[in-house]
């Protein structure tokens, strides 16, 4: 029989035998929202900010709902260490008349911006111009450039109906020179939309109405808030309202408005619970052929669940449960923001409960098992704290940090910019037989084990397989035994 010469785990990077302590994650506020002046909602920063944030060369990007020299919200900039915040551009309001960003700027931006080589592109929620005004609108900002650039306003409303939709809350998804969103109202039934428009903003297109829901149910979803996600030629997305039960929907569409699917619908809830969830307000992420989410709403306590989904429909599966309120709970409550996936890793954020009830950051496995509080936002002492309250955006993962926002507290009571870095997992071993089990637990930030024969420069490192399986919350591979020595690390 063969046997193991030399097994090493490397130190430093990772653990020797056996299990380590984990080391505690570190949460940093970067920048903290200043006081907004009166009834005007303005500052210097912006204020309130509902989206999550998108990262280029060393600086975060991201929007402010409220706030800035007009009200109206802002475009900022900081560094991933929280120096050098610049307020890059003020969405002017109604109250502000023309000029800034003209007409199809728009104000008070909601959505998370999406960056295509040096671009970002948003959309905001309501929008400035002569009565009737238009009802938001899609705009682009060049990095480095000379400032925004409004693209195309969405039409007015007669009767609560418009043909393009109105009020986009969601972000957008790009596909070349092709821009895809959903507006949340307006539409043929005033039940909103699913929108496409180009990179130069020439129009928005109309490419699916989503049916009348005057009785609160539908077919197919009413009332989207989310951005769209793309995989191939089809759109998978959320509505937040309407369906059978009126709980929303999520559903798949082709990019040229064909092929319209509601792919599940929630179930009716009883005294405000169900099984499955309720009013999905975030979009969706994809891995494989699955789709993940979250339910704000609805489950098995009220406070909304994680969620899977095959892309045909098929497979629902309730992943998580938050647990009962109101006020203060272990996981957090009623989460508002998409997923972000790293590895077999799920990490969101929920907007109320955990130790203060002012919201969570949390990881939880794609099975479901390992849920884990990462962080529970402070009491507010007249309305503001250390570390904010009320995430509403999604995370940005990069390396082993999260990068993420909160719509309220902070010093100035105004939200937050905030990182939560997480400790490296660390590695055990354990003989089985004629193989050893290399082992490391979840959430694993993406790590990749990786393999060594020997530690003379110039070290060469190969990615270990076979790949990990999820076993009991942990990553797991089998090595069969040999007669060469191992070094193993986890790398990024």
């Amino acid at each position: 029989m063969k046997r193991i010469q030399k097994l090493f785990l490397l130190p430093g990077l990772i653990a020797s035998l056996g299990l380590m302590p984990a080391a505690a994650q570190t949460f940093t506020t970067l920048h903290s929202f200043t006081a907004t002046n009166g009834s005007s909602a303005a500052n210097s920063d912006g204020a309130h900010p509902y989206a999550g944030m998108v990262l280029s060369a060393g600086n975060l990007y991201g929007t402010a709902y409220v706030g800035g020299t007009n009200g109206g919200g802002t475009l900022f900039a900081v560094s991933t260490n929280g120096t050098g915040f610049t307020n890059l551009f003020n969405f002017k309001t109604n109250a502000m008349g023309g000029g800034g960003g003209g007409i199809t700027a728009g104000y008070n931006p909601s959505g998370r911006l999406i960056l295509s080589g040096s671009t970002l592109y948003g959309t905001a929620n309501n929008a400035y111009g002569s009565p009737p005004p238009p009802t938001g609108a899609v705009f682009k900002y060049a990095i480095g450039g000379a400032g925004i650039v409004g693209l195309v306003p969405f039409s007015p409303l007669s009767a609560f109906t418009n043909g393009t939709g109105a009020y986009p809350h969601g972000g957008l998804a790009i596909s070349g020179s092709k821009l895809y969103g959903t507006a949340n109202d307006g539409g043929r039934y005033s039940s909103g939309t699913v929108f496409t428009t180009t990179t130069n903003g020439t129009t928005v297109t109309n490419l699916y109405n989503f049916s009348d829901n005057d009785s609160t149910q539908n077919s197919d979803g009413a009332n989207p808030e989310a951005a769209l996600i793309l995989s191939g030629n089809t759109l998978y997305g959320t509505a937040y309202n309407g369906g059978p039960s009126a709980n929303g929907t999520i559903f798949a569409i082709n990019t040229d408005g064909t092929g319209f699917t509601n792919l599940y619908s929630f179930t009716f809830k009883n005294f405000g619970t169900n099984s499955d969830g309720a009013h999905p307000f975030a979009g969706l992420v994809l891995s494989g052929n699955t789709l993940y989410g979250t339910a704000q709403m609805g489950g098995a306590t009220q406070n909304g669940t994680v969620f899977s989904l095959s892309t045909n429909g098929t497979g629902f599966t309730t992943l998580h449960n938050f647990s009962t309120g109101p006020g203060s709970n272990s996981d957090g409550a009623n989460p508002q923001a998409e997923l972000v996936l790293s590895g077999n890793t799920l990490y969101g954020t929920a907007y109320l409960g955990g130790s203060f009830g002012k919201g969570t950051v949390f990881a939880v496995n794609l099975d479901g098992s390992g849920f884990t509080n990462l962080h529970s936002f402070t009491a507010l002492a007249s309305g503001t704290n250390s570390d904010g309250a009320n995430p509403s955006g999604g995370l940005l993962l990069s390396g082993n940090t999260l990068y993420g926002t909160t719509r309220n507290g902070g010093t100035g009571g105004n939200g937050t910019l905030f990182s939560l870095t997480l400790p490296l997992p660390q590695l055990a071993i354990i003989p089985d037989g004629t193989n050893v089990i290399v082992t490391w637990p979840t959430p694993d930030t993406g790590a990749a084990l990786q393999s060594a024969t020997n530690l003379t420069p110039p070290v060469v490192w190969d990615t270990n397989l076979p790949a990990p399986v999820l076993v009991n919350g942990q990553n797991a591979v089998t090595n069969p035994i040999s007669d060469t020595q191992q070094f193993f690390r986890l790398s990024q």
